[in-house]
């Protein structure tokens, strides 16, 4: 039964006696919240050190793979001219290029047609042979217009694009190649038909007296490298030099100088950024793992054995010889030196002199099980991974939330029950106390009575 005023009887502070009663069964549940309280910090502390650590991972990894150490760098002394890529398979070299005449594709346009794009041309059959390429295009009534017969031929695939181009004089009909080259001469032929029409669309070498006319010759670049004369179907070189691309923009300009070499800067990119994945992931756990005596305070992680392991375990590899390479057996050899606080601080000089020598660079952190970079990824490997500690330490910290809460939950239960209880235990209590009271009045009134008598 609801009491709502309890103690209003008797005189007692039901409430508040309640309430303090209730406060000391909660006190459980504000320990189980105090401890929920670490958990969390805790779990965001191991979350972001898991992501600290995949940076290391893929930073490694990157230093790990051979191919990257491999990689060049090509420049033109006129990019405007010949322009140049290279990849992990071009050697170090320098080349004189000289070009003499660009690769271009064959192209053709008609007479003016006065009536413009609607003027019909003819019907028949349009034979159109390109390199190895051959294909008849029928053009019936409905196609015969100059605009009809662009449309069959673009939808042919037979190796050509067509084109309607429009002046003063009327409509000219532009038939291009798509593919450049000597050997991608276009040409055409037509039976005559009664009006002779589809012979205006005709080619051949040597031209006829009736057909289109040749604006643009099919041709092959023309060019020369260190002397040697060389010539290609297209204007981009891809299988000239082995791990070289030109692309020829410009003929006749005077030599153009090529040089490949390996690509430094990308070399140190990738070093600086392994430095600073480390020395983030190194920060964070010196500022997760302090104990601060002047504030008293201490960090999320302070005593945690997975953290202040991973901890010694990363600068124990800073430190640690290799026998990968013979030229740089340490770290500090290539100009990565451990400071005070287990960071890593990039002696540029060291660091200069190293990037001279990608092979064994390459050798100190690509080699199998003995590289740095490999021994750095398999440390990260086993901290991320699957089963990695960072990972099944996380696993833990939210399993252990999870009954924290069941715990809270099922206390918060048994104080509910607690305060119920109490209550009405209380209002009984308030009740009878209330009931004395009234008979206590009522024997007193009555014995004031009995004297009264006797006094008479």
């Amino acid at each position: 039964m609801a009491i709502s005023s309890p103690g209003i009887g008797s005189g007692l502070d039901v409430n508040s006696i309640v309430s303090q009663l209730v406060a000391l069964e909660r006190r459980p549940i504000e320990l189980l919240q105090q401890q929920k309280t670490k958990l969390d910090t805790q779990l965001s502390s191991y979350g972001l050190l898991q992501s600290y650590m995949v940076n290391v991972q893929s930073a490694a990894g990157v230093l790990a793979k051979t191919d990257f150490w491999s990689q060049t760098k090509a420049a033109s002394s006129a990019a405007d001219a010949v322009s140049v890529t290279s990849s992990a398979t071009a050697s170090a070299a320098s080349y004189r290029v000289e070009v003499s005449q660009l690769a271009q594709a064959h192209s053709l346009s008609s007479e003016a047609f006065a009536e413009g794009s609607t003027a019909t041309v003819g019907t028949g059959t349009l034979r159109i042979q390109v390199g190895e390429s051959d294909v008849s295009i029928a053009i019936g009534p409905e196609d015969q217009t100059l605009e009809g017969i662009r449309n069959k031929i673009n939808g042919s695939d037979a190796g050509v694009t067509a084109t309607i181009l429009r002046d003063a004089q009327g409509a000219r009909l532009v038939i291009a190649g798509i593919a450049s080259g000597a050997d991608n001469a276009i040409t055409i032929t037509a039976p005559v038909d009664d009006s002779g029409g589809l012979a205006a669309l005709t080619f051949s070498d040597p031209p006829a007296v009736v057909g289109m006319t040749e604006r643009l010759a099919a041709q092959n670049a023309a060019f020369s490298i260190n002397g040697l004369p060389l010539s290609s179907a297209t204007n981009v070189l891809t299988d000239v030099i082995d791990g070289v691309s030109l692309t020829l923009a410009k003929a006749a300009t005077g030599p153009v100088d090529i040089t490949v070499g390996n690509d430094t800067g990308a070399l140190r990119k990738g070093i600086e950024g392994f430095v600073a994945a480390y020395n983030e992931a190194n920060r964070y756990l010196a500022q997760q793992t302090k104990f601060d005596p002047g504030s008293s305070t201490a960090g999320a992680l302070q005593g945690d054995r997975a953290a202040v392991s991973l901890q010694s375990k990363l600068r124990m590899l800073v430190q640690q010889s290799s026998d990968a390479s013979a030229s740089f057996p340490y770290l500090s050899d290539m100009g990565l030196e451990l400071q005070r606080d287990g960071s890593i601080k990039i002696n540029d000089t060291k660091l200069g002199a190293a990037l001279a020598n990608p092979v064994e660079l390459s050798k100190a952190f690509s080699t199998a099980a003995s590289g740095f970079g490999q021994r750095f990824k398999e440390l990260a490997d086993g901290v991320v991974g699957t089963d990695g500690t960072l990972t099944s330490r996380t696993s833990g910290l939210r399993d252990n939330i999870s009954r924290n809460e069941k715990d809270q939950q099922r206390y918060e239960d048994r104080v509910d029950r607690t305060r119920e209880r109490l209550l009405r235990q209380y209002s009984a209590l308030d009740a009878s106390l209330n009931q004395l009271n009234g008979l206590g009045s009522f024997i007193e009134q009555q014995i004031t009575n009995w004297n009264k008598s006797y006094d008479r």
